[in-house]
């Protein structure tokens, strides 16, 4: 239904102050070159030639002003308009009804259920989502509801939107009011005014489409109507109007979005006879997912699909291709790829900046922080952050915890093929190589700080996130191991720009997850950086590999495996190399008690050790002093021991300093300078206070309880106490070091007295040391125990 038809339009007259402009400058050109022949016998040649220029000037002058008035008296009008009274000849646009309409009838019926008691309802969305369409069915099926006129006007012209002053000249246009005169407010508020007055008492709909701003459809709100009733489709930002009931629209779910891809296909031109229903093929369920089920792409996918006569299977394929491939590996981009791509009309709305930063994003499978995202998109974090507010206005991303984005689920698959469909390979790795770069630069900063590190990573932070390197790692350890792990078969073909800067920060990682003890992730890393072509090439980087699974081996209690492992290391990285793999082979050694070999690679090791390697150096020195203590070499022992605890206290690492403190609890001990012993356990406990390191801890409490125990049995309470914390940290895992605490805990309950608790713990103990391969250990439980029973019989 259509509303009055307006009278027809007036000519319009030229302006008469710009047309008396104009004649004036040429008759006053004219009588001034006439002067200028009369008096001419009586002038200078000079002075005719300076009249006869002015004379020129004057009519230039002349026909100057007048164009001049009348541009200016054109852009002071309407647009549309000449006289306030008259209106266009054009007729009133009808509303449309919706082309192939599908779905979402839940949507439409609540639409239906608001626009009855409310004035002003919105269909609200992200752009291309359905809006217009929802919008336009529900006003068609309330065609009955406002028999006196049903108005559609569509608030985006070529793709512009129009201003408040365009949209209410267009309605005053269609009801044949007073368009404003200017785009003042007072015009404005008058103008909408007048367009409410001359619908007010009548039942009519008026449907703007396209609302990208609420100051365009402002004036008219609230409506004062009493019967009239506003229906407006746009973007979010109608949700704060006041005076509207905002109703959200999402993407249709996949049952919605497949029907859609039927019907669409149903209404084409069938390239083929006989196909599959697209209603019944799974391929067809995971098209429209990989499409983020935007109703505009799938629809049109379905049509082409239907009449080019593709099979689902190979469009489904072609899709899974562009979005899984690897963004470093060329592919030839597909027609179903580039149809998707070249349907997103929401993606086309944003700025060049904007769409370049989604698209990187979407490198990318976990949320970013802001400085990140500036390293990837190499642009400054305050530009980055006017980009970010535009995509989340737009629906495009979303924010998480630690102020990160990431781009929104629905829509990753869309913005990797819009990442491969516009930037080329060489820019995909650059963005790789500018992200891999960041996360490795930080990752190394954070992980040397780990070591020396004096807090737990369960406090609360008393740093900035980016200054404490336990949050840092807690926030960013999904996107490193994200980066890390990359796809199987990507790691052959990884860019020789981007497999430098991920090499580094697999190193860094590691060292945060063997801080963290999460075991398993770390030897999917190790694993990770074998299978690449680099550590075939480069025996470093495999040796660097396989001490890392040493290290993890010996974690886990498995010696033999982390000699093996260690000794491939030793072969395959260069002399210098060879210092961390020997140390580290020597400590395995001397748990397999094979101390002659453990000295001789601790001993190589400190020699291969470079001066300025001050932590490499007090860590060979700290194992050379264990290892001397089981040889029983005291005075050897006590002198490397010293040596480690006072690099490492120089240094600031309070791990290994607390570690060396320890070890010197047993040299005092075995020394019989008992005074210097209780003073090293008491430094020993006190640096662990502050330091995660559940395992060591325990280590120092089994040293400073025996070595309690053995001086003053008249504190067998306070040993007691010691080992049973050393018993609760260690866990349940089998290993010698959990046998020794339960062979000194049962003594110090059988210096308590308690003779049942003795007699368990050294059960335990014989149990726990012969799984542990511990033989050493079970036979001194076995002594203890055949000793009680003596004492008993």
């Amino acid at each position: 239904m259509t509303g009055p038809q307006p009278p027809t339009r007036r000519p319009r007259r030229p302006g008469r102050l710009s047309l008396l402009l104009a004649v004036g400058g040429v008759l006053g050109g004219t009588a001034s070159a006439v002067l200028g022949n009369v008096t001419g016998n009586l002038l200078t040649d000079l002075s005719k030639a300076q009249l006869g220029s002015a004379s020129a000037a004057v009519i230039v002058l002349g026909l100057a002003a007048g164009m001049l008035v009348e541009w200016r008296r054109q852009r002071q009008r309407p647009t549309e308009e000449d006289d306030p009274a008259a209106t266009s000849t054009v007729e009133a646009p009808t509303l449309p009804w919706p082309s192939g309409f599908t779905g979402r009838s839940a949507d439409v019926a609540a639409v239906v259920d608001a626009l009855g008691p409310k004035h002003a309802v919105a269909v609200v969305g992200r752009r291309a989502v359905g809006t217009s369409s929802c919008a336009i069915q529900v006003a068609n099926l309330r065609r009955d509801a406002f028999p006196d006129g049903q108005y559609y006007l569509d608030l985006r012209r070529d793709g512009r939107p129009r201003s408040a002053r365009e949209v209410l000249t267009a309605l005053a246009r269609i009801l044949g009011t007073r368009p404003p005169a200017s785009g003042r407010t007072d015009d404005l508020v008058g103008a909408a005014h007048e367009i409410l007055g001359k619908i007010d008492g009548r039942k009519v709909l008026l449907v703007l489409d396209n609302v990208d701003d609420p100051d365009q459809v402002r004036p008219l709100l609230p409506p004062t109507a009493r019967d009239c009733r506003l229906l407006l489709a746009g973007t979010g930002a109608l949700w704060a109007v006041n005076g509207v009931t905002a109703y959200g629209l999402v993407e249709p779910d996949t049952d919605d979005a497949v029907e859609l891809f039927a019907a669409a296909g149903a209404a084409a031109p069938v390239a083929r006879r006989h196909r599959p229903d697209p209603r019944t093929d799974p391929a067809v369920r995971a098209i429209v997912e990989l499409c983020g089920r935007q109703p505009r792409t799938v629809a049109e996918l379905g049509r082409r699909t239907a009449q080019h006569g593709w099979r689902h299977g190979d469009v489904l394929d072609a899709l899974r291709r562009a979005v899984d491939t690897p963004p470093h590996q060329q592919i030839a981009v597909s027609p179903a790829t580039l149809l998707v791509t070249a349907r997103d009309t929401a993606y086309r709305a944003l700025g060049g900046e904007a769409r370049r930063l989604w698209r990187l994003m979407s490198l990318s499978p976990v949320p970013l922080d802001r400085p990140t995202i500036a390293a990837l998109s190499a642009r400054p974090v305050h530009r980055v952050g006017t980009l970010l507010h535009e995509l989340a206005a737009g629906g495009f991303v979303g924010g998480a915890d630690g102020d990160r984005y990431e781009v929104r689920g629905l829509l990753a698959p869309y913005a990797r093929m819009h990442l491969r469909d516009t930037e080329p390979v060489r820019r995909r790795v650059a963005a790789q190589a500018r992200l891999t770069r960041h996360l490795a630069r930080r990752a190394e900063r954070h992980a040397a700080t780990l070591a020396v590190a004096g807090t737990p990573p369960d406090r609360e932070p008393a740093l900035a996130l980016d200054d404490d390197p336990f949050s840092w790692f807690d926030l960013h350890q999904e996107l490193l191991l994200a980066v890390v792990r990359v796809p199987a078969g990507a790691v052959e073909t990884l860019p020789r720009r981007v497999r430098r800067w991920w090499f580094r920060l697999a190193v860094a990682l590691c060292g945060w997850l063997a801080h963290a003890e999460r075991l398993d992730e770390w030897e999917n890393v190790c694993r990770t950086v074998l299978a690449t072509p680099t550590a075939d090439d480069r025996p470093e980087i495999a040796g660097w590999a396989h001490n890392e699974l040493g290290v993890l081996r010996r974690r886990r209690g498995d010696p033999q495996g982390a000699a093996t492992a260690l000794s491939l290391a030793v072969a395959e990285r260069g002399r210098r190399g060879t210092a961390q793999a020997r140390m580290n082979l020597g400590l395995v050694l001397l748990d397999l008690g094979q101390l002659d070999d453990a000295v001789e690679h601790l001993e190589l090791s400190r020699r291969h050790r470079s001066g300025a390697d001050r932590g490499g150096l007090a860590l060979t020195d700290l194992g050379l002093g264990a290892a001397r203590l089981r040889r029983g070499e005291l005075e050897t022992a006590h002198h490397h021991l010293v040596r480690a605890a006072n690099t490492f206290r120089a240094s600031g690492d309070a791990r290994g300093y607390a570690a060396a403190l320890a070890n010197l609890v047993l040299v005092h001990g075995a020394m019989g300078e008992h005074l210097d012993a209780a003073q090293a356990w008491r430094a020993a406990l006190r640096e662990y206070e502050s330091v995660a390191d559940p395992t060591n801890h325990a280590v120092a409490l089994l040293n400073a309880g025996a070595t309690l125990l053995a001086a003053a049995p008249g504190q067998a309470r306070q040993a007691y106490l010691m080992l049973a914390e050393s018993r609760r940290l260690r866990g349940d895992r089998p290993t010698a070091g959990l046998g020794r605490t339960l062979l000194y805990l049962g003594d110090a309950a059988a210096a308590l007295g308690d003779d049942s608790e003795a007699r368990q713990c050294w059960v335990d103990a014989a149990t726990v040391c012969e799984e542990a391969g511990d033989a050493e250990g079970q036979a001194a439980a076995d002594t203890r125990l055949v000793g009680r029973t003596s004492d008993v019989s």
